[in-house]
């Protein structure tokens, strides 16, 4: 190989995905760094999140949970990374619903189903909508939303 070097890790052109596709990302494990910084950015100081003995005497909940918006916040950055890096503009909205905890030590990953693809009314841009199933290490679904992207096109 010669000349200028190939970019690895773009994401893809609406045109390359089709309804039924799937794809899967590689693992994070949630931290209890993760889980205490992101509480205290986003102010979510109940005592699930920051009291430790609540958690062991009161709580439905053993362990350390990750809120439900990390966990998507986290999906997202696996989902994005892997799909659609340079080329995705815009996300339009979703559905989400949380199955079950994310715990400090637990590792996700998504599969990611594409269900619907076509083309926008101006230029060369698409509209992707897909189906995200987050997973537990134990692959247990704790999570499935259906983002729809604005992806740009060739």
């Amino acid at each position: 190989m010669s000349g200028q070097a190939v970019l690895l890790g773009r994401g893809f052109y609406w045109q390359d995905m089709t309804a039924g596709d799937r794809y899967r990302t590689y693992g994070r494990t949630v931290t209890p760094s993760d889980i205490s910084a992101f509480v205290n950015l986003a102010g979510m100081i109940e005592v699930l999140f920051t009291n430790a003995e609540y958690r062991r005497s009161e709580a439905a909940i053993k362990g350390n949970p990750s809120p439900g918006a990390l966990v998507f916040a986290l999906a997202e950055g696996l989902a994005l990374n892997a799909t659609a890096q340079e080329t995705g503009l815009a996300f339009l909205g979703t559905t989400m619903t949380i199955k079950g905890p994310v715990l400090e030590g637990d590792t996700i990953d998504v599969e990611i189903e594409v269900l619907e693809v076509r083309q926008e009314s101006k230029g060369t841009r698409g509209l992707v909508k897909t189906r995200n199933t987050v997973r537990n290490q134990r692959g247990e679904t704790v999570m499935v939303y259906e983002p729809l992207r604005l992806m740009q096109g060739r």
